[in-house]
């Protein structure tokens, strides 16, 4: 269970949380808030009052017995279960004035029911799961701004990262030696989602895996060899969606001439930045490089006893393993581009601090990076209070790992797990390549 964390944690929490909400959505204007209908965005102004409803009937309604501040309108409009995608943009939303307002209600009913000491367990685990999922949300408000060339955020956050973001190329790779490994959370972590449940034993053979993601260069290479018209580095599946999608080269790349690119980050179109991780790509556009290159991509659990295990002293995997990739102490930003700090990815040899037992750098944090799996539960997976949250993705969506430079780090931990279909673009995912050990 998770572990009981202090009222004035959860206070500070969801207000910051509800900061950064509010940072994203309030430069823009009521057009801007709907948007157009697209199966990757929803309309801002329904997706802000989900988050207070999220709140509202998984804590207040579902917990305690509280009325909705809208009555019987919130289940009708913020169900997002319930209601079809396709259909929010045509309900009778909340006026901007009146979104606002059920957010700053919701939040202080929240509050005001916490008091003051240590909170339950089970308010320690419901609170920082509603909190989480508006840092999910707001994660996905900036991919909307991204998605729709919306004017770059202006963060409370935002820091000057020059120099981390001209660090450069990090070549090379990082041995990880054969062994069991517990893939998953432990019992004692202190948050877990339910998809992490639980440690379980796999063993692996001893393998390679790069030490950075795949930088811009790097697939440019892969682009201007004329791989996405090279059928037979695509499966099946891959090669009908790049022909359907019509894809040439990542999503918001733009050709300056031969050899040159551009790139489009939010509304700024800037000189494609060499040594950044490659990021909009999907899982197809990723397996497709790893064959051009011969290379793969790593499977979940490799991922992961790369970026958490360590090496016992007869050379296989140890037995113990981290919470984060450098050890136990939270993120912070010598170790993890997190928090929307750098507004962007910064370059692949940044944040040397941050890195594994094994060499490994920026596995949390910068892109989220794709694994070679498709989604499903660990054995003896059981759904928490929010049902829906996993299970309704098993079988249809690919494991990512690592979070972006948009998660946050009070959410991102080493064995969390992030699922999307293998066709979206527009998630702030690169990868990095694995291979056999070489003999």
């Amino acid at each position: 269970m998770t572990a009981p964390v202090s009222t004035a944690y959860l206070i500070e929490a969801m207000q910051d949380a509800r900061q950064r909400t509010l940072e994203l959505v309030r430069d823009l204007d009521d057009e801007q808030l709907m948007g157009p209908r697209l199966p990757t965005v929803n309309p801002l102004r329904w997706e802000i009052a989900h988050v207070a409803y999220f709140y509202e009937y998984f804590i207040l309604r579902r917990l305690y017995g509280h009325d909705s501040v809208l009555g019987e309108r919130a289940d009708q409009l913020y169900d997002s279960i319930a209601i079809d995608h396709d259909l929010r943009w045509d309900l009778a939303l909340l006026t901007r004035a009146e979104t606002l307002s059920y957010l700053s209600a919701v939040l202080d009913r929240l509050v005001e029911r916490l008091g003051g000491g240590m909170a339950s367990e089970g308010d320690s685990f419901i609170y920082q799961f509603g909190i989480f999922h508006e840092d999910m949300h707001t994660e996905a408000f900036l991919w909307t701004r991204q998605t729709l060339a919306y004017a770059t955020p202006d963060l409370a956050a935002a820091a000057d990262v020059s120099a981390a973001r001209a660090a450069g190329a990090h070549p090379g790779w990082a041995e990880i030696p054969g062994g069991a490994f517990l893939l998953g959370a432990p019992k004692d972590a202190p948050f877990l989602f339910d998809n992490e449940k639980w440690a379980h034993a796999v063993t692996l053979a001893p393998f390679e895996i790069a030490k950075a993601p795949v930088t811009n260069r790097e697939f440019q290479a892969f682009v201007d060899d004329g791989g996405y018209g090279q059928e037979a580095l695509w499966d099946a599946e891959g090669w009908k969606w790049r022909q359907e999608a019509g894809a040439k080269h990542p999503v918001y790349w733009r050709r300056a001439g031969p050899g040159d690119w551009l790139l489009r980050r939010f509304e700024r179109t800037m000189v494609l930045p060499a040594h950044e991780p490659v990021v909009h790509v999907n899982w197809f556009e990723a397996d497709a490089y790893c064959r051009w290159a011969g290379q793969r991509l790593p499977r979940e659990v490799e991922w992961e006893a790369a970026a958490l295990g360590e090496a016992a002293a007869d050379g296989t995997l140890s037995a113990a393993k981290r919470r984060y990739p450098w050890g136990a102490a939270a993120p912070d930003p010598s170790r993890a581009n997190l928090d929307g700090r750098a507004l962007g990815p910064v370059g692949v040899a940044a944040l040397a601090a941050g890195d594994s037992a094994f060499g490994c750098r920026q596995m949390l944090g910068n892109v989220w990076e794709w694994t070679a799996d498709t989604f499903y539960g660990f054995p003896g997976f059981s759904a928490d209070a929010y049902k829906e949250y996993s299970a309704m993705l098993f079988g249809d969506t690919k494991v990512l790992r690592g979070g972006a430079w948009t998660t946050r780090g009070r959410m991102i931990h080493g064995t969390y797990r992030n699922y999307f279909e293998a066709w979206r673009r527009d998630v702030f995912a690169g990868f990095r390549t694995c291979r056999a050990a070489e003999e």
